[in-house]
């Protein structure tokens, strides 16, 4: 079997709402989604969901060779990129090649990736993410009722803003999880997107732990400060949870080695071989490793062989459009199927047929990185813009990170 080309697609999540983070909202919740499909001399195609970024390039690195020697390949990969590094959404792309490779390789295999790993149980824990700060109360409200009627009882709330508008959020998606659940304690949880400067990390977290009990914040301060999330870490309850957007072992190794993570996250995107090399990194320091991103269908997989695995992101509950999923969700679980390989299905019409536009650039929203970020005095003022609703008023509208708090 050899490898004989790639195709490359762009569908779209449709989320029906707003989402986004403390950087910024996309209002109408359309977000693109970019697929690879890896083909071989015997008909069996793999899909991998993530970049295509200099994919000539990295393609040159495995064409003509057999897709069954997947970490092999994976590392050819990393050496045709070495020169100009591999960051980003180069690194996405190797992922997405890695992810079809493992698809191939179960395919071949006749069993889904789950049991050619080794995993023995298909159920995936998971917690509900709603990319929600865009949302107002009630909607906030409806949509993780969505998710608690799936059994999901923790959540992690996107924030950072404001201390006293974070602490609102996280109560009313705790009551709705505690009435789903009979009075069970819920799981809260409050990712920044490194939104924070040390100080502000630790006292927002202390604030809220005031009142809240938060399991974990995420990437509270610049992903490669190892010494700013030790020293998070060491200010709050709250376990730190970070990695997402760290493109590589070596890019670990530093954040581990100053005791700096409690929580080892690798995005989906960054494909099966990295999550499975950065788990057994996580394990050898007896820290757990919990898989970030909307289809992460690779990671959950692979999530079932590793010995350290805590918990799963759960975003959209529907799919990419055009893109079927042989998994389900029950009892705050992913449920793997048994089709062969990820059991992951793409109707190239359906997808051809939501393809939009090159999206304009713009200076705002999740993926731009706000001027002020980290040095703001006031929510509203100094340089940032509330976060809005299309003709609705802002929704930041109490201190940030003020000298003194809002009780």
């Amino acid at each position: 079997m050899r490898i004989t080309g790639y195709r490359t697609l762009t569908t779209i999540q449709e989320w029906g709402r707003p989402v986004g983070d403390a950087n910024g909202v996309i209002p109408d919740g359309v977000v693109p989604v970019s697929i690879v499909i890896v083909e071989t001399d015997e008909g069996i195609s793999g899909v991998g969901l993530g970049p295509d970024v200099e994919i000539e390039r990295i393609f040159a690195a495995i064409e003509g060779e057999d897709p069954r020697a997947v970490t092999t390949l994976y590392d050819r990969m990393l050496r045709h990129t070495f020169k100009a590094g591999h960051a980003g959404p180069v690194f996405g792309t190797i992922g997405a090649l890695d992810t079809a490779l493992w698809d191939i390789k179960a395919q071949v295999a006749g069993e889904p990736l789950w049991r050619l790993l080794g995993g023995r149980d298909r159920r995936v824990p998971a917690y509900a993410s709603g990319l929600d700060i865009g949302l107002t109360d009630d909607e906030l409200v409806s949509a993780y009722q969505v998710y608690a009627g799936y059994g999901l009882r923790a959540a992690k709330l996107k924030g950072g803003l404001d201390i006293e508008r974070d602490r609102h959020r996280l109560g009313l998606v705790a009551e709705v999880l505690t009435e789903a659940g009979h009075g069970l304690r819920p799981g809260l949880m409050l990712d920044v997107n490194e939104a924070w400067s040390r100080k502000q990390a630790v006292r927002h977290v202390c604030e809220l732990e005031r009142t809240l009990d938060l399991i974990w914040i995420e990437e509270p301060v610049r992903r490669w400060d190892a010494e700013g999330l030790a020293a998070v870490g060491r200010g709050i309850r709250a376990s730190v949870a970070t990695g997402e957007n760290l493109t590589g072992l070596e890019q670990y190794r530093p954040l581990i080695a100053a005791g700096a993570v409690d929580i080892v996250q690798t995005a989906a995107v960054w494909g099966v071989t990295h999550f499975l090399r950065a788990s057994a990194l996580a394990h050898a320091h007896d820290l757990p490793v919990s898989p970030i991103g909307n289809s992460p269908i690779g990671l959950l997989h692979a999530a079932t062989s590793v010995p350290n695995h805590l918990t799963s992101e759960l975003q959209d509950l529907a799919p990419p459009v055009g893109v079927t999923i042989d998994l389900h969700v029950e009892d705050g679980a992913f449920v793997l199927g048994d089709s062969p390989g990820l059991g992951v299905r793409v109707d190239e019409e359906r997808v051809r047929a939501a393809a939009r536009g090159p999206e304009p650039q713009t200076s705002e929203g999740p993926h731009v990185r706000p001027e002020r970020a980290g040095r703001r005095l006031l929510a509203g003022v100094d340089g940032l813009t509330p976060v809005r609703r299309l003709g609705g008023a802002p929704l930041h509208a109490h201190n940030d990170v003020s000298p003194t708090a809002r009780h």
